[in-house]
């Protein structure tokens, strides 16, 4: 099963479940989503509960938030992350601190899906990778999986959650594991050749707020999500470094135990992603573990990042972290 159907099956099984849930966003209804992620919940469940919406991203947080604080459970789409910024006043001033200014009298279950990241010479504005901005907002919690059976699993507890998520989808990997950029093209890979693509098309959740260690090491910790797990998974695989490899999964609420255990463990840590460098989230992380793990620390803590300029389209591989640049801040932080 690919991410996308896995996407769908999630939406699929708490339509069926609650009737309270329901899909919203642009083209989600008649066309089945620009991704085909809303695929037959049109046909399936009538345009009552997979609604068409005006090219208004502000009107669909808006719309979802009243939904929510007078009981549904709406899971808006955003066609792009990149377009997510019309609606930030709602999310932020509103939806994010619903519970706390109403002192826990009102609450507003809602899920933002957004495909988020670059990969696909989508250039500067269907590129982008925004997930800092939220996990800077108190009262959301921010998923970004890597994987189908991830997608599904997070994706049902996101819904089944009382407080609001925004939930990123890596759209280079909607269809495949993506290894990375080299000399002779793109390096991809089938969901159905992997594990991970084995979803049970049932009713199962993966809570929010734990991480899941993809492969045990010695020597270095690498924390990172997203697309990214499958880049440093290929590059520890062809620089045979003894890594430690942790896919974040949730952002907020942060696995803390899990990153704090493993780097005390190895006393290295490199920290990965796609979204510009500075302020980006793994400033967070950085902070997180030398806060937790300065004394075990045998090397500062390194990150791969993007760069601090717009996403570009003709330069996008100088700008994707790529295997190369993971194996090189992998060998400094040895080299320490």
């Amino acid at each position: 099963m690919s991410m996308i159907q896995a996407i769908n099956s999630a939406l699929d099984v708490c339509m069926e479940r609650d009737p309270n849930v329901l899909v919203m966003g642009e083209d989600v209804g008649y066309f089945g989503g620009v991704f085909r992620c809303t695929a037959g919940l049109y046909e399936k469940y009538g345009a009552h509960r997979a609604l068409d919406t005006p090219i208004s991203e502000g009107g669909i947080v808006g719309t979802a938030i009243g939904m929510a604080v007078n009981g549904l459970r709406p899971v808006a789409e955003m066609q792009f992350a990149d377009y997510i910024y019309p609606g930030l006043d709602q999310i932020i001033s509103e939806l994010a601190r619903l519970r706390h200014r109403s002192g826990g009298e009102y609450f507003a279950p809602v899920v933002i899906r957004a495909p988020c990241g670059g990969g696909i010479r989508g250039g500067q504005t269907h590129s982008q990778s925004p997930e800092g901005i939220f996990t800077h907002v108190c009262g959301l919690k921010t998923v970004m999986p890597s994987n189908p059976f991830d997608a599904k699993g997070l994706l049902i507890s996101a819904i089944e959650d009382d407080d609001p998520v925004i939930f990123f989808e890596p759209k280079r990997i909607y269809n495949g594991p993506f290894f990375g950029h080299d000399n002779s093209g793109s390096k991809t890979g089938a969901w159905s050749a992997h594990p991970a693509g084995q979803v049970p098309t049932n009713h199962y959740s993966i809570p929010l707020g734990k991480a899941a260690i993809l492969r045990a090491g010695n020597d270095v910790t690498i924390l990172t999500y997203g697309t990214l797990v499958h880049v440093a998974e290929a590059a520890v695989k062809a620089s045979s470094i003894d890594a430690e490899l942790i896919d974040l999964r949730t952002l907020l609420p942060l696995d803390i135990e899990t990153i704090a255990a493993s780097v005390q463990k190895t006393g290295r840590c490199v920290v990965l992603h796609e979204a510009t460098r500075t302020s980006g989230f793994g400033a967070e992380l950085v902070t997180e573990v030398q806060e937790s793990c300065f004394w075990h620390l045998k090397a500062p803590v390194e990150r791969v990042t993007g760069w601090d300029t717009p996403y570009p389209h003709a330069f996008e591989w100088q700008y994707f972290p790529s295997q190369e640049r993971i194996i090189k801040a992998l060998r400094r932080t040895l080299a320490c």
